[in-house]
């Protein structure tokens, strides 16, 4: 692949049918973003970012370490304390603007992520709109941070309850949805009136920093919205960092749930506010009663979008006897008539790389484990000539609950099937992880539906659809899948803190 250089702020090397397709080169920013200010990281020391569709190198990006990150905490608190006084209605104002550049630069910003990401462009531009959403929704609900005020039976007395912004927020954030895992957190953060430090995945900095550029442009105030990139050697110690300065009130991290539990402790010391949005397992139960043409379509959408690179993709297939054999055979037909890999800018293209070596071989190591345990493959079940970080669509049955992929995320595309009996027999086994994100059924009887949507332990739950994202709805998981909830009317209550004053002698 033929590479251009670019006298674009610290950018080395760009794909030419990347940079050259691009309407505004001012989004391609390499530099940490801290006070406004384009900042190197020491030593001018940088990090790769990598096409995982070809390997082929895209940027090389400041590698920030410690030092940077205390200088974007003490930012955002210098900024934390104008930006708390400015008006809800300033805050949405800024908001809205940012969410306008969003849009006016969609084209742009879809196909930084296809190139560092590689999930197809399609798929790119409906993440950042997604993205842009959280922006517009958050902008309008800055203006609705409510109080109270409560009757009390002294007379004298009377009772309010402010709700105020907790302060500097530590925003960590996932590779897979690159631009709206950021502004899922950071629109809830700036719309509450805190001011963010933002740590990106290694693998996805250039979203990020886009999205920094766009912030500047739309006039938000320096230190307001911090972005320190680093590579994964460096990770460790800027999230310890994040979670341990006391500068730091709010740690908000997407991530896996190991991941999770280190940041949990190191935030613990200080005691601050934690939400977190970790691992999943989700289950995709199809009973007897169900539509099956509806299923297997729901089950495709659920479980392949982003290659099967989502926390809430179907992990666990579980299928009733009596539309087993049916529904397996129906959605291998569809995964060969709708499912094509090839790299993200390809025409038609619906399936884009794993997003490393890593992941490939985890999803080796699950259809390794299955096939010698008896599954059955039924679509797939190899690695793909299009590249390396290509796996095949897979689609196994006679899976058993003894078999790796029904004991763990696999973070790729695999389906595996499993058959039960009984309505109990499946809820045992969807509720028998320690992890509860998202959860899917079918089914057709109303009785049924309202049982298990109420038994399921999960923190979302789709009856008869895939597909459950949007930024009206709160986001989050039940045990091991994290704490609180994001998007919705109740996002922004992760950045609040509840004061309650009390007037006397009145």
């Amino acid at each position: 692949m033929m590479f251009v250089r670019l006298s674009v702020s610290g950018i080395r090397y760009l794909p030419c049918r990347m940079s050259s397709s691009l309407s505004s080169s001012l989004l391609l920013r390499s530099a940490a973003y801290v006070g406004a200010s384009w900042l190197p990281a020491s030593h001018s020391v940088t990090f790769p970012v990598l096409d995982p569709a070809t390997g082929s190198e895209l940027a090389q990006v400041s590698d920030c370490g410690p030092p940077e990150c205390r200088e974007a905490i003490k930012a955002a608190s210098e900024a934390f304390k104008s930006w708390r006084e400015v008006s809800g209605k300033e805050r949405s104002v800024l908001l809205r603007r940012w969410y306008d550049l969003m849009i006016q630069n969609k084209e742009d910003l879809a196909k930084i992520i296809t190139a560092e990401n590689g999930k197809p462009l399609k798929e790119a531009l409906g993440e950042i709109l997604y993205a842009a959403g959280f922006l517009e929704w958050f902008s309008e609900e800055a203006r609705r941070v409510y109080g109270d005020v409560i009757p009390v039976p002294v007379k004298d007395r009377r009772v309010v309850v402010l709700k105020q912004p907790v302060g500097v927020a530590a925003i960590i954030t996932p590779w897979n949805f690159p631009s709206a895992m950021i502004t899922r957190k950071v629109g809830a953060a700036l719309a509450a009136g805190c001011t963010v430090v933002v740590k990106p995945a290694e693998d996805t900095p250039l979203s990020a920093l886009a999205l920094a550029e766009l912030a500047q442009q739309a006039g938000i105030p320096a230190g307001v919205y911090n972005v320190v990139p680093c590579s994964r050697e460096k990770t460790p110690a800027v999230g310890q960092t994040l979670c341990t300065d006391p500068a730091v009130s709010k740690i908000s991290f997407t991530g896996s749930t190991a991941t999770g539990k280190i940041l949990l402790h190191h935030a613990a010391d200080s005691v601050k506010r934690v939400s977190m949005e970790l691992g999943g397992h989700a289950p995709f139960i199809v009973f007897d009663s169900a539509n099956v043409d509806q299923a297997v379509a729901g089950a495709l959408a659920s479980k392949f979008r982003n290659s099967g690179q989502t926390c809430v993709c179907s992990n666990r297939f579980l299928v009733q006897k009596g539309i087993h054999d049916a529904f397996v055979s129906k959605l291998a037909a569809l995964m060969k008539k709708e499912l094509r890999l090839g790299h993200g800018f390809g025409d038609g293209v619906t399936q884009g790389p794993l997003i490393n070596e890593k992941a490939v071989q985890k999803v080796e190591q699950h259809v390794s484990n299955a096939a010698s345990l008896g599954a059955r493959i039924e679509a797939g079940g190899k690695r793909s000539a299009v590249g390396k970080n290509f796996y095949e669509p897979t689609l196994l049955s006679n899976v058993t609950t003894n078999m790796l992929c029904t004991q763990e995320e696999t973070f790729g595309p695999l389906a595996p099937v499993i058959k039960f009996d009984t309505e109990e027999e499946a809820i045992a086994i969807a509720n028998s992880a320690n992890v509860g994100l998202a959860g899917y059924f079918y089914s057709q009887d109303p009785a049924q539906i309202w049982r298990v949507a109420e038994r399921l332990e999960v923190g979302i739950v789709g009856a008869n659809e895939g597909l459950l994202s949007s930024v009206e709805c709160p986001f989050g998981g039940v045990k091991q899948s994290g704490i609180g909830r994001e998007g919705s009317k109740y996002g922004i209550d992760e950045y609040l803190e509840v004061k309650y004053v009390c007037f006397g002698s009145l």
